[in-house]
């Protein structure tokens, strides 16, 4: 499956000057810039704006026009020296996608470098970020914003992934279907963030999903897309008789995606999938779920709307699949002792299991299978809990995270690199042993203590880095970013003499 629902981002570069430095300064080393990007970077997409912003605010509103007419959807403020603080973030507050600030480092000492080549952009860094204050303006600015022309290009690639998901999240639409389940206080949404954060949101009842389900039976594209899964499943079709429900299912909601979107350019889909779902739909919707996931498309299980945000951020961030998982059970004393102790370098507070019913896609298990929900199957007939995609995910690098706006309608957040290890669960549904340093104090300190529900969204691979920049972009309190804290380094609410 090719990942679809994706942005793509044309980053713009501005050079800015004072007049009280030779404005060739900043021209050259704007031009060394551009040349270092495209140099190093084969897919670069940046436009070299030939507008220099020269201590004027009509320079601004033409450097403005010039990258908002060659489409830019990202903006790099570059101080080739100390830069005009008023003319800059003019330019910032009127750009609408996000911008970046990065600074000049000085070149060289030899032949008077120093004198008439010096552009003191470290000085101007410094206000340049009091103006955007003061203006009420967010910018991404990296950990060390000044450099050479090769450590700045560097910084504006990876710039790049937080202003395609800023870019994103502007025109992401969030379509959900029915109240959350009982007893699933856990994913209560309160939604006046997600415009705080300008993400619509279109809520749905069941029961129009249900009629729209209904009105596709008999589609001409269903055996198409049944083949298409049998393709996918191979051996692990287990459950063949279920393939025509489920393929009526993935083309009402592809089809509902693109009769809903409206002005929006991408969605995510926060779903319902139990208790009245199987009996009257006859089936689960998890593989289905995994499938549409596979594309670039998100779907959270029991209505899980900052679930789904959640997912939407790590898939535009990785460029990969991504899975929403439940932090579900500690692993036995006897696999830890068989298995992982004395094998890998985790306590056993460091492990725990990620679960879900069979939403994770095909292509981060290491061998899956169609079968039933065993959980539901527990209460209902074997027959209506069939859709479910069960095996041991991959082992690998993970980055567990979430955004969330609790019940005291904060916005916070957390990120958690670590790692799922080639390890046999022994168990049932999506699911793998996961490893995370000092997880057992990060969930009581942090996921416990924060009140954020129990499912985390997965990103295969480290994205840690990006994610926080993410979050710090679109308006999180940094002290509202919780991270998987060091031994020796105490949380606010840890007991001391633990």
């Amino acid at each position: 499956m090719d990942l679809t629902n994706m942005p793509k981002t044309k980053i713009g570069i501005v050079a800015v000057s004072r007049d009280c430095f030779p404005p060739q300064l900043s021209v050259d080393r704007h031009k060394k810039v551009c040349e270092a990007y495209r140099k190093k970077y084969s897919d670069a997409d940046i436009y070299e704006c030939p507008v220099l912003i020269f201590e004027s605010e009509i320079d601004m509103v033409k450097a403005l026009e010039d990258v908002k007419k060659n489409e830019c959807d990202a903006l790099v403020v570059y101080l080739g020296n100390f830069g005009p603080e008023i003319s800059e973030t003019l330019l910032a507050k009127h750009f609408e996608g996000p911008k970046m600030f990065v600074a000049a480092a000085e070149e060289s000492a030899a032949n008077g470098g120093l004198i008439q080549g010096r552009g003191d952009a470290y000085c101007g860094m410094l206000n340049a970020s009091y103006n955007l204050k003061l203006r009420n303006i967010g910018a991404y600015i990296p950990e060390y914003p000044v450099g050479t022309p090769d450590e700045v290009a560097d910084m504006i690639h990876d710039f790049l992934p937080v202003a395609r998901t800023v870019s994103a999240l502007n025109n992401l639409k969030i379509i959900s279907f029915g109240p959350r389940p009982q007893n699933f206080l856990a994913c209560n949404a309160p939604i006046k963030q997600l415009y705080n954060l300008n993400v619509e949101i279109e809520e749905n009842s069941e029961l129009d999903l249900f009629e729209s389900f209904n009105n596709h039976e008999g589609d001409s594209r269903i055996a198409d897309v049944v083949k298409d899964m049998e393709a996918e499943l191979g051996e692990g079709n287990k459950k063949p008789e279920i393939l025509t429900k489920l393929a009526q299912y993935e083309i009402t909601l592809l089809d509902w995606i693109e009769e809903h979107k409206g002005y929006r350019k991408y969605v995510c889909i926060a779903g319902k999938c139990w208790p009245a779902f199987q009996t009257q739909f006859g089936f689960v919707p998890c593989y289905v779920n995994s499938r549409l996931t596979g594309r670039g498309i998100p779907v959270s299980c029991e209505v899980d709307i900052y679930g789904a945000l959640s997912e939407f951020i790590g898939t535009v961030v990785s460029q990969d699949i991504v899975t929403l998982l439940d932090i579900n059970n500690s692993v036995p004393y006897d696999i830890y002792d068989a298995d992982i102790k004395g094998k890998f370098d985790y306590t056993k507070t460091d492990v725990f299991m990620g679960f879900h019913c069979g939403n994770t896609c095909s292509q981060k298990l290491g061998k899956c299978e169609m079968k039933n929900q065993l959980i539901m199957a527990r209460s209902l007939p074997e027959e209506v809990t069939n859709g479910t995609l069960e095996g041991d995910i991959a082992p690998g690098d993970i980055t567990f995270y979430r955004l969330q706006s609790t019940a005291d309608g904060i916005l916070r957040a957390y990120v958690a690199e670590g790692e799922v290890l080639d390890v046999p669960t022994q168990s049932f549904g999506g699911i793998g042993i996961f490893a995370i340093k000092e997880m057992g104090r990060f969930y009581r300190h942090w996921l416990i203590e924060k009140n954020f529900p129990h499912h985390g969204a997965v990103a295969f691979g480290h994205y840690g880095k990006l994610l926080y920049e993410v979050f710090k972009y679109i308006g999180v309190d940094v002290a509202e970013i919780g991270y998987n804290q060091p031994a020796g380094v105490r949380y606010a609410t840890e007991n001391p003499f633990a």
